[in-house]
């Protein structure tokens, strides 16, 4: 039976949800149509505006979710600062960004970019789900691709990958913070990781990859190609770009402690997953 104010009820759920809500799993729950489920997600993320809430409605990662407004974004972050779940080191955010900027790629593309071993950091990222394999190259040797996941669309508040900043914007974002603002590693690793992989690709056009992927099938089952991976894991801890440039272009004693920016305006500022 469907509720009586359908409005209010998905308020309910929404606030009750640490994740995105889809469409389908709201419908289902509140046994309703696309149709008028669809309706009152509009007129909730419009009342939302309307009192000028400290929340609001946006769809992320295919799904619907309450976050705090830009505008509060400070409090919630003085309020949340040393309580996220999960953190990402400086190698792993390096990672992850190239993998973002150029998905699908290669283990061994994302080496040639950052210059050490990857394979004990993908390993994290693929536990954590913030990456995943998209299937396997046509080149020779037929090499793993990597891509980004829902997860990762989660982690930085995006609807996807479209929304994804320009290196311009990122630079802007951080050239703009106040001297007091906090947890912008993040978005600084982000910004060097994007603009120089512009920079590459637009001095060595002929250079540029794009992959044609394969997907993973029968005998070439996902298990096993991560079995493959997880036997190419280096058992010490890897570094990071950081820790092979000079120090007068900065270091990361600070990067471990990192927690997540806002990447852009309005996203969710609520504490990351393990």
């Amino acid at each position: 039976m469907p509720p009586t104010s359908l409005q209010s009820a998905i308020e309910a759920l929404l606030f009750a949800s640490d994740q995105p809500l889809s469409l389908t799993l709201l419908c289902d729950a509140l046994e309703t149509g696309p149709e008028e489920v669809s309706g009152a997600l509009h007129r909730l993320g419009a009342a939302c505006a309307t009192r000028a809430a400290g929340v609001e409605l946006r769809e992320i990662a295919g799904g619907w979710m309450l976050v705090t407004t830009a505008e509060q974004a400070e409090w919630v972050g003085r309020m949340l600062r040393g309580k996220r779940k999960m953190r990402l080191s400086r190698a792993a955010l390096e990672t992850t960004a190239i993998i973002a900027y150029k998905q699908p790629v290669t283990k061994s593309e994302v080496e040639a970019i950052r210059g050490v071993d990857s394979s004990a950091v993908l390993g994290t990222l693929l536990e954590r789900n913030l990456v995943t394999i998209r299937g396997r190259s046509k080149v020779v040797g037929r090499p793993l691709l990597y891509g980004t996941t829902q997860e990762f669309l989660d982690y930085f508040g995006l609807r996807d990958l479209s929304e994804l900043p320009r290196p311009e914007e990122l630079r802007a974002l951080v050239a703009a913070r106040e001297p007091e603002q906090l947890d912008m590693m993040e978005l600084e690793v982000v910004s060097q990781v994007a603009s120089d992989l512009a920079a590459s690709e637009a001095a060595h056009p002929e250079l540029v990859r794009r992959h044609e992927i394969v997907p993973l099938e029968g005998g070439d089952a996902l298990g096993q190609a991560v079995a493959q991976v997880a036997d190419d894991f280096a058992p010490a801890e890897e570094p990071s770009l950081s820790d092979l440039i000079p120090a007068e272009r900065g270091t990361a004693d600070e990067a471990e402690e990192a927690v997540r920016p806002e990447l852009t305006a309005g996203f969710a500022d609520e504490p990351g997953r393990e």
